[in-house]
């Protein structure tokens, strides 16, 4: 299986990174291929030109689509599988990965009724959150998070679809150290079971 990860993380001294990490280690133990945009190592361009957002609020399939979202494109049409991987901030995706999907799920490749997006056969979200499991289900949050993420984003564009929240991951909680091996334990096995 190939998959396109879709990695989102400031910094590599992260536990982000870790579980990025092992989640390859994960795809490659069990014979799978990846292609990875690290979407800040790329610096890749958030915001809409005036021109995007043209094209996709008068939903102008004409208008020219730029070469880096075209690119993005191509990894997933190339693809079988979908992977995103990213920290929580304040209950949602980091803005650089908002902004990907902003100028990335255009009209006529994403949504419209002819579109171009072949649908994959799976899409996984392994997200690390600094706040306890527990205190994600008791504020709606973690279900919040997926509604959006899942149910939003990757709608029908995957035949399955699941996130995987890695909790507890904040560098103030005690309990950080202690999950850590299962946590990188549980990307592995994610990515060498897909």
């Amino acid at each position: 299986m190939k998959v396109f990860i879709v990695y989102c993380h400031p910094s590599e001294d992260s536990f982000t990174h870790d579980l990025l990490n092992s989640f390859i280690r994960g795809l490659e133990s069990a014979g799978h291929s990846y292609i990875l945009s690290d979407l800040y190592k790329m610096n890749f361009y958030t915001d809409m030109s005036r021109a995007e957002y043209e094209r996709e609020a008068f939903y102008r399939s004409d208008n020219p689509i730029p070469a880096d979202v075209l690119a993005e494109q191509d990894k997933i049409n190339s693809s079988d599988a979908i992977a995103f991987i990213y920290p929580v901030f304040w209950s949602e995706a980091p803005a650089k990965l908002v902004g990907w999907f902003d100028r990335v799920w255009t009209f006529g490749f994403a949504y419209g009724e002819n579109r171009e997006i072949k649908q994959l056969e799976k899409a996984i979200v392994l997200v690390s959150a600094g706040n306890t499991l527990e205190y994600l289900e008791q504020t709606g949050i973690g279900d919040a998070m997926k509604k959006v993420f899942l149910d939003d984003r990757i709608f029908d564009r995957a035949k399955q679809k699941e996130m995987f929240i890695f909790d507890a991951t904040s560098r103030e909680n005690e309990n950080r150290e202690k999950n850590r091996d299962k946590h990188l334990s549980r990307a592995f096995e994610i990515g060498s079971g897909l």
